[in-house]
């Protein structure tokens, strides 16, 4: 097998949990002049020519910097929100329009070879943000910079379905024709949390959020934010960063990755391959075991079918999954992607005490067939396949009054005997199930009582 095919077989299941959601993608003032700035572009363009609605947040502090240093004038911020007075604010328009510019330019470009060369970019802006004033604050006057009021969400929907890659600038405008300067990353937040994204991205320099090692966190869930702020008090930007996810993932976003502009495919190593590149913020870091849904079926076919293939498992078409899909159960990554599977049958027919009870099921009677257990390649030996079978076992016992299950298997029989399964013979299992054997198969029959 190629390295082109494994690459296919192992991102499309990205691309279809991906295709048709949401992805706020704020970039950071100094990734718009960093080398890799073409690369981060053509980027965006591949994923939303693959089905992922893209809204672009950029920011503009390097730039105004640059030009207040060019005219010789002062950069002045008080707690962390710069102080935009008029010659201040007229720097800001022009840092702002320029690197607008600068981005349309670049989804705009249609070399060979390049993502998406047979197509065209459509980039929309627009005053889709109102806002209100900064004030004055401890005696400090603000003057144009201001906070986000409301996200017109209507607009910026409208444009997502006609497959525009939407482009915001951190400008605000009030009623009145007023225009603010805005935080690029309170803009990203409040454009998430308003269209209820599915992802709020944040590129910026850091490649996420590291321990004292320097070792990279992959995963930070919400009650672990507090000790991460801590330890990045140090890391204004970063600091900000992590608070902007925080407050994204507290107020409906599912989930936040920081990731950094420097790395060349930072955007599609970090959404399309299962390692990543940088720190993913969500509302809980462990996997999610949970009943299958008609839309689990490609996910659960791409679990199994290799096994079927092998002879492990029996094979199953689309149409019997589709049918017997409230008998499987899934877990579910973080990521979205289910990474392992098993199925419970329930039978009127119990082995209790060495003698076969069949009949309607009452409490404490009736046996439970364990099927289909899958886990991916790239997840086994992480104890999902254990924690789905005690999950199953619990609601085998507690919700549907079973006194054991029992397992069919030609490959995995010491698995099942580590997990509390005993040998077993065709006579002991249920009358319905036994009819159906298949002694071409020859499979072992393990029971465990629960």
């Amino acid at each position: 097998m190629t390295d082109h095919v494994k690459f296919f077989r192992d991102t499309s299941p990205y691309v279809n949990i991906h295709r048709g959601k949401t992805f706020v993608v704020m970039l950071d003032s100094e990734g718009l002049v960093h080398e890799n700035f073409n690369h981060i572009l053509g980027d965006l363009a591949l994923i939303n020519s693959l089905g992922i609605r893209v809204v672009l947040v950029h920011g503009a502090k390097a730039q105004v910097e640059q030009q207040l240093q060019t005219q010789g004038l002062p950069s002045r911020f008080q707690d962390g929100m710069r102080i935009t007075d008029d010659t201040t604010m007229a720097c800001v328009l022009n840092a702002v329009g320029c690197t607008r510019i600068a981005i349309e330019a670049a989804l705009s470009m249609n070399p060979a070879n390049a993502p998406g060369q047979h197509t065209r970019n459509r980039v929309s802006s627009g005053n889709f943000i109102t806002a209100k004033p900064g004030g004055i604050r401890n005696g400090v006057d603000f003057h144009h910079s201001g906070e986000v009021r409301k996200i017109d969400r209507d607009s910026i929907a409208r444009l997502l379905d006609e497959d525009n890659i939407v482009l915001v600038s951190p400008l605000g405008y009030s009623p009145t024709g007023e225009v603010f300067n805005l935080s690029c990353a309170d803009v990203a937040t409040q454009i998430a949390i308003t269209l209820q994204a599915e992802k709020l991205i944040i590129l910026g320099a850091d490649a996420g959020v590291t321990d004292g090692d320097g070792k990279l966190k992959k995963a930070i869930s919400l009650p672990d934010i507090a000790h991460w702020q801590d330890q990045l008090r140090e890391n204004s930007t970063l600091a900000a960063a992590v608070q902007a996810a925080y407050h994204a993932c507290m107020n409906g976003v599912e989930r936040c990755h920081l990731i950094s502009f420097a790395e060349d495919g930072s955007l599609l190593t970090e959404l399309f391959t299962r390692e990543g590149c940088g720190t993913l913020i969500l509302k809980n870091s462990n996997e999610v075991i949970r009943q299958a849904k008609i839309d689990d079926v490609g996910g659960i076919l791409d679990l199994i079918q290799p096994l079927e293939e092998q002879g492990v498992l029996v094979k199953r078409s689309r149409e019997l999954l589709e049918t017997e899909i409230s008998r499987f159960y899934v877990t579910v990554h973080p990521e979205g992607m289910i990474v392992s599977c098993a199925a419970l049958y329930p039978f009127s027919g119990a082995l209790i005490s060495g003698t076969l009870v069949s009949g309607p099921l009452t409490s404490g009677q009736g046996a439970g067939e364990l099927a289909c257990v899958a886990t991916h390649l790239d997840f086994c030996n992480q104890g999902l396949a254990g924690r789905l079978l005690a999950y199953l076992e619990d609601k085998a016992k507690t919700e549907l009054g079973l006194s054991q299950l029992f397992v069919l298997t030609t490959q995995a029989a010491h698995w099942f005997q580590e997990n509390g399964f005993v040998p077993s013979d065709i006579e002991q299992l249920p009358t319905e199930k036994a009819e159906l054997y298949n002694f071409q198969r020859n499979s072992k029959i393990f029971v465990k009582p629960l």
